[in-house]
């Protein structure tokens, strides 16, 4: 009997045993249950950058590249055509077309519009091109040649383009359809002889002469990744594929900010935010507070945001010098335990400075500390005190005439001491002056730049006008129109 019992307390293959395994394929389920509840939350990514293509500027982009068009199709190289003239019991008229070259071209103004949920449909009627060339023929041990000029009437085309993006977030161009049609062909020879070439013939070349100017491949062309300098990555992959309406076209790109060196997850992510409507405009960005704070905090982990400031790096005429005597001021007993020495402060950030944006304001956030050492005649460093610095800063900022505009105030400032291996003192003094510093020069020299504007940037041959600025909660948006000038030509 006592064995019975042992047996079903202590076994795994007795009925204890088999409670608990249903127990824990109980827990397996529930755990099963939970975790797929939440996949599709932890799969959900909040894009930190939105651009959005409207009717009107797909309209200027397809004026454009009706203007890229009409120069490409001059410089398409076109290949030798040969092939062979059927004279019936005589046999056949070998004949090549060599040296082809576009003389004329009329290329009208395409049609584009947005398909909605598949991509852009765009088409041509009514492109007219003359091309000239040599013309050679053989037939038997005779030779024969000349020139000739071909007229390629009322070309049309229509192409259908399927917008998608990959697994690695590139856009690609997918599903292609493309009719096309040729009204018609002339050709007229010049010396020797006359042979009847007629249109079909010259298939081939009309083929070839087709799939160079309107012809396409499949592939992806977005970058997904910039190094925007030696220390910051910008990663711009597609979250989804680009939505499209009858209206206009979004793109959800990531817009994270990379360490070069550490490329590590911030710890806090992109919120969800809509774009405003563009009000006729041909373009409209969104920028969230992620993004700008992913950068921040890119420096912040790589080490980037301290540094080590002497001396020598503060203007002559400033009343306050890193030297135990001047310090001295607002440390009485610095002077006396270490006379006559230059300082050296380290200034460094405790936390990520982040920024907000709230409706037409911007707040900036940052707490630092500053380590101070006297140098000593032997270069050693002595260490003297640490002080513990927090800052809060509000933006007003505007596009004006192409330029940013705006101005920035000081909310807050605290200044506390943090540790001192020279005793304690008082640090509203030396608060004060830091306070009076950053209001007479940092704030004053950021304020004039402001108020006489900052470029917005060129990418390119591309720029921005017309733009609009407004802040949100959680995002800037700027809508603006785009000129594109001519790339200059190269030397």
């Amino acid at each position: 009997m006592l064995s019975s019992i042992s047996f079903l307390k202590d076994s795994n293959t007795g009925i204890t045993g088999c409670f608990r395994r249903l127990v824990w394929l109980l827990k397996m389920c529930c755990f099963l249950v939970v975790l797929l509840t939440l996949i599709p939350q932890v799969l959900t990514v909040n894009p930190g950058l939105k651009v959005v293509l409207t009717d009107k500027g797909l309209q200027y982009a397809s004026h454009v590249g009706m203007v890229f068009l009409q120069e490409k199709i001059s410089t398409v190289p076109i290949p030798d055509v040969d092939g062979d003239i059927d004279i019936g019991l005589l046999g056949s008229i070998h004949y090549v077309l060599s040296g082809m070259r576009v003389e004329q071209v009329n290329v009208p103004e395409p049609t584009v519009t947005f398909s909605e949920g598949i991509g852009i449909k765009a088409g041509i009627d009514g492109l007219n091109m003359v091309l000239h060339g040599k013309w050679q023929t053989h037939y038997l041990f005779i030779n024969d040649g000349g020139t000739f000029d071909l007229a390629v009437l009322n070309m049309g085309t229509s192409i259908l383009l399927q917008l998608g993006s990959d697994d690695h977030g590139r856009l690609n161009v997918s599903n292609c359809q493309c009719d096309s049609s040729i009204g018609n062909t002339q050709i007229k020879f010049h010396g020797g002889a006359r042979y009847n070439l007629q249109s079909q013939h010259l298939c081939y070349f009309i083929q070839f002469l087709h799939a160079n100017v309107f012809g396409y491949h499949c592939y992806p062309f977005l970058l997904v990744s910039f190094q925007v300098n030696q220390n910051l990555l910008l990663e711009v992959p597609l979250l989804v594929s680009p939505i499209i309406q009858s209206s206009d076209m979004e793109l959800d790109l990531k817009g994270e900010f990379y360490s070069v060196k550490h490329q590590t997850e911030p710890p806090f992510s992109a919120g969800s935010f809509e774009l405003p409507q563009p009000a006729g405009l041909m373009l409209v960005f969104g920028l969230t507070e992620f993004s700008v704070n992913s950068a921040l905090y890119a420096y912040f982990s790589a080490g980037l945001l301290q540094v080590n400031i002497t001396d020598d790096m503060i203007p002559k005429y400033s009343p306050i010098h890193l030297n135990t005597t001047s310090l001295g001021t607002f440390i009485p007993q610095l002077p006396k335990m270490y006379p006559n020495l230059l300082v050296l402060l380290q200034v460094y950030t405790r936390d990520t400075p982040m920024i907000s944006f709230q409706a037409d304001n911007v707040t900036f956030n940052i707490s630092g500390s500053s380590k101070a050492y006297c140098i000593q005649p032997n270069s050693t460093l002595t260490p003297l005190f640490r002080l513990d610095m927090s800052a809060n800063f509000n933006a007003k900022v505007f596009i004006s005439q192409e330029k940013l505009k705006g101005s920035v105030d000081l909310n807050n400032f605290t200044l506390t001491l943090g540790s001192s291996e020279i005793g304690t003192f008082q640090t509203d003094p030396l608060k004060n002056s830091l306070l009076a510093g950053i209001k007479m020069f940092l704030l004053a020299n950021i304020n004039a730049s402001l108020k006489a504007g900052i470029n917005l940037p060129a990418i390119k041959n591309i720029q921005l006008v017309n733009s609009v600025l407004k802040v949100n909660k959680g995002f800037v948006a700027m809508a603006t129109d785009a000129t594109v000038s001519p790339p200059e030509p190269k030397s």
